[in-house]
């Protein structure tokens, strides 16, 4: 099983694509999104590539591979053009005995966790920076964004077969982390 973690798209194109050229080079199974997909928001300049309606086309050809949750820059109005669910505030997927929880980062990031037991996954996104780490048995795993980042390089999160990694666009792995 592996599966690619990417956040913070803010609408370009251009990244988008070449990490779902990565996707389907690595043959991926799964593409978790961590929200903030179509628009740059207020804060955010517009990044490079920004085309929202090809992001959406694009994503679409993947609608039975994504798992996504919003993000504070998603709207309600994204999910009548993007074709797989997008609104959940935060999901939970169970594999390989772990429980990975997935939200965006605005309302529970590492400060503020949700319920999470020692050996859970905690992914989530927002503050555009990568982090890997263990802190009181729950992983923590930020894989920053694949457009806008804020420290470091665009990047993505891969997960397989109990390892975590943050990798950059240009397939450099920066962290990696065995869960067990």
């Amino acid at each position: 099983m592996k599966w690619m973690i990417i956040s913070d798209i803010h609408g370009s194109y251009d990244d988008l694509k070449k990490v779902m050229e990565i996707y389907e080079e690595e043959k991926m199974e799964k593409l978790i999104i961590l929200g903030d997909i179509l628009y740059h928001g207020p804060r955010n300049p517009l990044p490079e590539g920004y085309q929202p309606q090809k992001v959406i086309n694009l994503l679409n050809q993947y609608k039975d591979k994504i798992m996504a949750v919003r993000g504070n820059c998603d709207a309600e109005v994204d999910q009548m053009v993007l074709e797989f669910p997008m609104r959940g505030d935060y999901s939970e997927l169970y594999a390989d005995g772990y429980r990975f929880f997935l939200t965006h980062g605005h309302l529970y990031d590492e400060t503020h966790l949700p319920m999470l037991h020692s050996g859970d996954i905690f992914m989530y996104g927002h503050f555009h920076k990568p982090v890997l780490k263990k802190e009181n048995g729950i992983v923590l795993l930020n894989p920053s964004s694949i457009s806008l980042p804020k420290a470091g390089q665009k990047s993505f999160g891969v997960y397989e077969d109990g390892e975590l990694k943050i990798v950059t666009l240009d397939k450099k792995v920066l962290q990696s982390m065995k869960l067990s």
